[in-house]
C-alpha cells in the first residue's frame, strides 16, 4: 500500500504522513515514510527548485516508492507533487497508489507557515503555488480540505478511506 500525501507547502503533509507511519509502526507494519525535502537532503541538496528539477526530484521519489512498494514495505510519501502528469506517471507506475490531497489555500499556507518555507524562500526559490503553477489534482482517491482541520481530523479521514478500500488490513 501506497499513501501518497500531496499539497502545497505548510498543507500539512510531513506532519499528518509521520502520524500515519507513527500509527502503522505500532500496528507492526513494516513501513517506511519518504519526504521529499529528506530526499533533497539525501542527493546533498544537487537539486534546486525549478520545474526541471522538482520533476527529477519527484521521478526518485517515484522509483523509490515503487521498489519500496514491491518490496511489500507500506510507504507513506510527503511531497508537493505539483504537476499532473507525474501523479499520473505515479499512479501507473505504482501498485496500490491512493493519492490523498491535503488541500490548503496559499494565504492560509503562507499565515500558518511553520517551517518558515515562504519567508525565508519568497524571492530567492521558485516556490510552487507562486512562481510554479500547482495543478489541480484530477484523479485523487481522497481530498481533504484543510480548512480548520486539526491533524487528528485529517488523519481519521485518511483512516476511515483506507479501511474502506483495505478492510483486510484493518482487523
Amino acid at each position: 500500500m501506497v499513501i501518497w500525501l500531496l499539497g502545497i507547502s505548510g498543507s500539512g503533509k510531513s506532519t499528518l504522513g509521520g502520524k500515519l507511519r507513527d500509527f502503522f509502526k505500532h500496528a507492526n507494519k513494516n513501513t517506511f515514510l519518504i519526504d521529499g525535502d529528506v530526499v533533497r537532503k539525501f542527493y546533498e541538496s544537487e537539486l534546486g527548485y525549478s520545474r526541471e528539477e522538482r520533476r527529477e526530484n519527484i521521478q526518485r521519489i517515484i522509483f523509490a516508492t515503487s521498489a519500496l512498494s514491491e518490496s511489500g514495505v507500506l510507504t507513506i510519501v510527503c511531497n508537493i507533487s505539483p504537476f499532473e502528469d507525474m501523479r499520473a506517471f505515479a499512479r501507473r507506475k505504482i501498485k496500490d497508489y491512493n493519492e490523498i490531497y491535503l488541500k490548503k489555500n496559499l494565504e492560509t499556507s503562507i499565515k500558518t507557515d511553520v517551517k518558515k518555507m515562504y519567508e525565508k524562500n519568497l524571492g530567492h526559490t521558485p516556490i510552487v503555488g507562486i512562481d510554479i503553477k500547482f495543478d489541480e489534482p484530477i484523479n485523487c482517491d481522497l481530498v481533504i480540505d484543510m480548512k480548520n482541520k486539526s491533524v487528528d481530523d485529517s488523519f481519521n479521514k485518511v483512516m476511515e478511506y483506507l479501511q474502506a478500500k483495505y478492510p483486510e488490513q484493518f482487523k
